[in-house]
């Protein structure tokens, strides 16, 4: 074994032990989930509550006002639930996750969230351990060796679901319960809690009542002042909010007649994220989907493309110039985008609750007189990530709801 090889193996397991005792969150947050959630709770609240928001989080309070048989209503701005999670099943011959799609968290969250004991975990889900990739730099490309690829799953091991979606989690341990409290196409334009009850008035002129109300819309619309709160929010929840970072973005799906691409392909970006990655992988499918994310300042030159089929050409390129022009050969003419960043109900990708001072997710997490409250993935106190500290937050805010006087 060359002596460059076994430096690099002597680093690679000094940094993992030292970065595996520091850095707590995502899968490495296991114990920092909940001994139990509100769904494990009981409530005897009498009051009335609206949920703004049919997301992850709104759909995770509704199910513990659900089962608590209280009175609530949950306001959606479009005209389905899931926020950010949705799936398409006519691309491939595997549902395709066109939201969230990774498990960041330690696969032993699924049963927390659901409100299963033990660590037997019911759903079929593959280790997110990649057996090739690649990284370009505009001109090369060069492949990550095997070595990197199991230093950077050891340092963050990650998850997939092997025949299903997100979504489709969601909507069977959470949604189901509660759709049919959920009012479509009524985005909310202001919440007026000055008097004994909240006022909630939404875009097609109709105004709601409630005793509490729980915000769970993307940190994005908050940021844009799209509600209108009465009376205003402080400077320091105003400054809160504008602190977070909440980038534009874009996620695609192109299908291939074959994959000629790696497990993945980091594109080296100076600000955000950029990657070329197979999504059909562990999946046991005969289609071939190349998934695309992107956010952060990358973002801004393909919006200046005037269609949704001139960014699929543009990847096409981009991937023509990686492979001799083995992209424009095999693509079959399909994709799917979905632009969050220049989506009116979300405007921005994702946040990382875990990277925010603590100061500021306490400011986010403080209600408004005991009467509003919020929840959502950059509310999260439990260093999840993503989907499961959504739902968390949901749980979180549903508690002190139901328990503050």
């Amino acid at each position: 074994m060359k002596f460059r090889n076994v430096l690099l193996i002597l680093v690679t397991t000094s940094l993992t032990f030292c970065l595996s005792s520091c850095y707590k969150w995502a899968a490495r947050a296991h114990k920092e989930l909940p001994e139990q959630t509100a769904l494990d709770k009981t409530y005897n609240y009498q009051g009335k509550v609206i949920i703004v928001g049919a997301g992850a989080s709104g759909l995770a309070a509704a199910k513990v006002l659900e089962q608590n048989n209280i009175d609530y209503l949950i306001l959606e701005a479009t005209d389905r639930y899931g926020g950010r999670l949705k799936k398409d099943t006519t691309l491939a011959d595997f549902p395709i996750d066109i939201g969230a799609e990774w498990i960041h968290s330690n696969p032993r969250v699924l049963n927390v969230i659901k409100g299963k004991t033990g660590d037997q975990i019911d759903e079929d889900f593959v280790p997110y351990k990649l057996e090739s990739a690649a990284i370009w730099n505009g001109k090369k490309l060069k492949p990550v060796s095997g070595a990197i690829r199991n230093f950077l799953y050891n340092f963050m091991p990650e998850s997939k679901f092997k025949s299903s979606t997100w979504y489709d989690f969601v909507n069977e341990n959470i949604a189901k319960d509660v759709t049919h409290n959920i009012v479509y196409n009524s985005a909310v334009k202001s919440i007026d809690y000055s008097s004994k009850k909240v006022v909630v008035k939404t875009s097609n002129g109709k105004t709601y009542e409630a005793d509490k109300v729980l915000v769970t819309v993307s940190i994005g619309v908050l940021k844009s002042n799209d509600i209108n709160f009465i009376p205003e929010l402080s400077p320091d929840k105003r400054k809160a909010i504008q602190s977070i970072t909440f980038e534009p973005g874009f996620k695609a799906a192109l299908k291939f007649s074959e994959k000629f691409y790696p497990d993945a392909i980091n594109c080296k970006v100076k600000n955000g994220e950029k990657v070329f990655y197979d999504i059909a992988f562990k999946k046991d499918a005969k289609t071939n989907i190349l998934g695309f994310l992107c956010k952060g300042d990358e973002t801004e030159k393909y919006y200046a493309l005037k269609s949704e089929q001139e960014i699929i050409n543009q990847l096409l390129k981009e991937l023509d110039d990686m492979y001799d022009g083995k992209a424009s050969q095999t693509y079959m003419n399909e994709y799917l985008l979905e632009n969050w960043g220049q989506y009116q109900f979300t405007q921005g990708t994702w946040t990382q609750a875990f990277q925010e001072k603590k100061s500021t997710l306490k400011v986010l997490n403080q209600p408004l007189d005991n009467k509003v409250y919020f929840a959502g993935e950059i509310n999260d106190t439990y260093k999840q990530m993503g989907v499961p500290g959504a739902i968390l937050s949901g749980y979180y805010a549903a508690d002190k709801l139901l328990t503050d006087e």
